[in-house]
């Protein structure tokens, strides 16, 4: 089974905090993680979610995997998925967590002005 989406083409995702009480019930586990929003352009959203799903179903855990600024391949595991039609034609909404310990994101979560930040993995 296929256990990830790859990021082909294009610059590294960017990563918005999610503050949602549901998606933040994703994230519980022992160790602090991230749970952060991508939003990325498909030519086949309802595929890939259903790709997850049936992993999800199985009890195995899709990633997102893709190259960060660096351009080292980099992997997230995947907690939620949706797709949505747009101006710009299909949308993948994947909720992704990241771990806490990374020295390299920019972000501050306890401000809530910031609205976004960029993966520097």
């Amino acid at each position: 089974m296929d256990d990830k989406i790859t990021i082909i083409e294009g610059p590294p995702p960017t990563f918005d905090p999610v503050g949602d009480g549901w998606a933040l019930g994703l994230n519980e586990s022992p160790a602090l993680y991230y749970v952060v929003l991508t939003r990325l352009r498909t030519y086949n959203g309802e595929a890939l979610v259903e790709r997850c799903s049936r992993a999800w179903r199985h009890n195995h855990t899709m990633h997102l995997e893709y190259r960060g600024i660096d351009g080292l391949e980099n992997k997230a595991p995947i907690l939620a998925a949706r797709t949505l039609k747009g101006h710009e034609g299909q949308l993948l909404y994947l909720w992704v967590r990241l771990e806490q310990g990374l020295d390299n994101l920019n972000a501050d979560f306890d401000d809530d002005s910031h609205s976004s930040f960029d993966n520097d993995l």
